[in-house]
C-alpha cells in the first residue's frame, strides 16, 4: 500500500491529468457516436447544443425548469426539479471541483490553447490583485443570469426569449458543437431584438474567450457560473483539497503553478481547507509543493495525493515549464 501511495505521490501530473482530460473530452464531446448518455445534470459545461455530446450542463435543464410558471414550479412539477438537482448534486459531491481542472470541455480546450502559446514562446499576462478581486465578482452575476432571470419568467416580467437566456451567451454553445461539425450555433438570431443581444453577446464573449485564454490562463473560468454553483457545494463533496499551514514555508511555488493566481494557496497558513471560489482543483499546487503534506488531497479522509520532499526535482521541472 505504501508502494502505491509513494508512486502515486511522485507520478507526473502533467500526463496523467492529459490522458484523464482527453478520456473526458471525448466521452462528453463525441459521447452519443459511442451511445453514451450520462443524462442533462452534469456539473461542467457539456453543452446540450452539441448533439454529439455524451451529457448535457446541468444549467441548460435548469433554466428551462426554473421558467415554468410559479403555480406549475410549486407543484408536481417541482419534484423533477428537486430530481435534476439532486442528479447534479449527486455527480458534484465525488469529485468536488475537479470536474473543471479534469472534465470540462471548455477547460481542457483553454488548456489546448495555453499549450500552444507555450510552443510559440509567448509569455502569459496576469491580472493585478485589484483586477482579481474585482472580476471574480462576474461568475455570481452569470449565475444569477441562470438561476433570477427564468424565475422572473415565470411571473411574466420577461418574455420568453430569456428562458435559457446564460445558454445563448455561454461560449460552450458555439464551442463545443464545432468539434463535431456543427457550425450552425455562429449565426446572429434577428427574430427580434432580446434574441438579437443573446447571440450577439454569445458570439463576442466566444471571441473574447479564444482571444483572453490565449494570453491568460484558464481566462473563462473566472467568469464561470458553474464555478460558482460548485464552490456553493463543495463543503459537502468528498475530495477536499487541504493544507497544514504549519509546514508551509511560503516559498510561492504553488502561487507560480496556479492557473487562477489564487494567492491564499501560499499565504494562508490557517486555514486547513485551501479550496477557493476560483479553484479547478487541477492539483499543480499539490504537485508543486516541496514540503512533506503541506499541501494534500483527501478523499473521505483519506490521504490520495500528497507533496513530498522526494518529488522535489519533478515539481522543480514541472514549475520550469509553466513560467
Amino acid at each position: 500500500m505504501s508502494r502505491i501511495k509513494e508512486m502515486i505521490n511522485h507520478m507526473d501530473l502533467r500526463k496523467v491529468r492529459f490522458w484523464i482530460q482527453i478520456f473526458f473530452f471525448v466521452l462528453f464531446v463525441y459521447g452519443a457516436y459511442i451511445f453514451v448518455d450520462l443524462g442533462r445534470n452534469l456539473p461542467i459545461f457539456s453543452c446540450g447544443y452539441n448533439r454529439a455530446s455524451g451529457g448535457n450542463c446541468y444549467f441548460l435543464a435548469l433554466q428551462h425548469q426554473l421558467a415554468r410558471p410559479w403555480w406549475r414550479l410549486f407543484s408536481y412539477a417541482s419534484i423533477g426539479v428537486l430530481t435534476g438537482f439532486l442528479t447534479f448534486l449527486a455527480w458534484f459531491i465525488i469529485f468536488n471541483k475537479a470536474w473543471c481542472g479534469y472534465a470540462c470541455p471548455l477547460g481542457t480546450v483553454q488548456d489546448w490553447i495555453t499549450s500552444f502559446r507555450k510552443m510559440l514562446k509567448i509569455p502569459y499576462s496576469t491580472y493585478t490583485i485589484e483586477q482579481y478581486k474585482f472580476l471574480k465578482k462576474i461568475k455570481y452575476i452569470f449565475l444569477f443570469i441562470v438561476l433570477v432571470f427564468p424565475l422572473m419568467l415565470g411571473l411574466g416580467l420577461l418574455d420568453g426569449e430569456w428562458r435559457g437566456a446564460f445558454c445563448k451567451m455561454c461560449p460552450g454553445r458555439l464551442i463545443t458543437p464545432l468539434f463535431s461539425g456543427d457550425f450552425s450555433q455562429w449565426t446572429i438570431d434577428f427574430s427580434n431584438a432580446t434574441a438579437i443581444f443573446l447571440t450577439s453577446f454569445g458570439i463576442g464573449f466566444t471571441v473574447l474567450f479564444f482571444i483572453g485564454s490565449f494570453v491568460k490562463k484558464r481566462f473563462f473560468c473566472f467568469y464561470c457560473p458553474m464555478s460558482a454553483m460548485h464552490y456553493i457545494f463543495s463543503d459537502w463533496a468528498l475530495l477536499k483539497l487541504k493544507k497544514d499551514g504549519d509546514k508551509c514555508t511560503k516559498c510561492g511555488d504553488c502561487y507560480n503553478v496556479c492557473d487562477m493566481q489564487i494567492k491564499d494557496i501560499a499565504d494562508d497558513v490557517k486555514s486547513k481547507n485551501i479550496l477557493r471560489d476560483d479553484c479547478i482543483f487541477c492539483m499543480k499546487c499539490v504537485a508543486a509543493c516541496p514540503e512533506d503534506d503541506a499541501l494534500h488531497v483527501n478523499m473521505l479522509g483519506m490521504k490520495v495525493f500528497s507533496a513530498t520532499k522526494g518529488g522535489f526535482a519533478k515539481r522543480m521541472e514541472f514549475n520550469k515549464d509553466e513560467k
